[in-house]
């Protein structure tokens, strides 16, 4: 499989160089077509429900990120080949822990190049996402990610997480720092007003050891092992973490 991302990654640098070739363009567009459709079966084996535009958004994925990776780097050029995987399904584990109802709005603080943000978006399409995140390239390449596949519950804004004052049932994020500092940061953010199965609050994703992190929210806090829900080597260590913010 390494070999076949591999020669992407080649054939996009060729069409760098010689864009006036018009084979070229036509073989890569096919060629990571059938790559993205066929490490979709990943995300179609535990997501069975999916609608046939859902689908189309999330084989959309590689392509983009691929192509916007090189310009602006949010994804390690190792880690791309695994985007699906670490990214894309790592993601959709908060799923696993929460189905939120419709009219929910959640903040994704930290999002990087849209993670978990714009996967969730995509399977929640009833659902608001605000995606925030303090480095302005990488909203960029969220932004232009989400236009082009057609998200239309998703907004952006480039700031550091104390300038956010708007009201969210749920705050979700990848790891951007530890649990007990964001849970200062975002109790401004959290309404009161319930939607959901379980009280408003704070779902991370996080891998690792987590006891000496967790321990001041200890009697609080909930875990979702995600290698319960996932066989793939990558989800034996990591989880959800949820604390009610109330």
């Amino acid at each position: 499989m390494d070999d076949i991302f591999d020669n992407v990654l080649y054939l996009t640098f060729i069409l760098k160089i010689y864009p006036f070739y018009d084979v070229i363009p036509k073989t890569y567009s096919i060629f990571v077509q059938n790559i993205s459709y066929k490490i979709m079966e990943l995300i179609t084996k535990y997501f069975t429900n999916l609608t046939d535009k859902q689908k189309e958004q999330f084989a959309a994925l590689y392509d983009l990120y691929l192509d916007w990776n090189s310009k602006i780097n949010v994804i390690s050029r190792k880690d791309i080949t695994n985007l699906y995987e670490h990214h894309v399904l790592h993601s959709l584990g908060i799923a696993r822990f929460i189905q939120f109802t419709p009219h929910t709005r959640i903040m994704d603080l930290g999002t990087g190049g849209g993670f978990p943000g714009i996967p969730l978006a995509i399977l929640f399409p009833e659902v608001s996402f605000h995606l925030v995140d303090s480095i302005g390239k990488k909203v960029k390449v969220a932004t232009e990610v989400a236009h082009a596949i057609g998200l239309e519950n998703v907004s952006f804004r480039h700031c550091r997480a104390e300038e956010e004052k708007q009201m969210f049932d749920f705050v979700v994020s990848r790891a951007v720092m530890p649990l007990t500092d964001l849970l200062k940061i975002i109790r401004k953010n959290i309404t009161k007003e319930q939607h959901n199965a379980i009280p408003n609050g704070l779902i991370c994703l996080k891998g690792g050891e987590l006891e000496k992190e967790i321990m001041p929210v200890k009697h609080q806090t909930i875990f979702h092992e995600l290698k319960d829900d996932f066989t793939e080597e990558f989800f034996e260590t990591k989880k959800v973490v949820y604390v009610p913010v109330v």
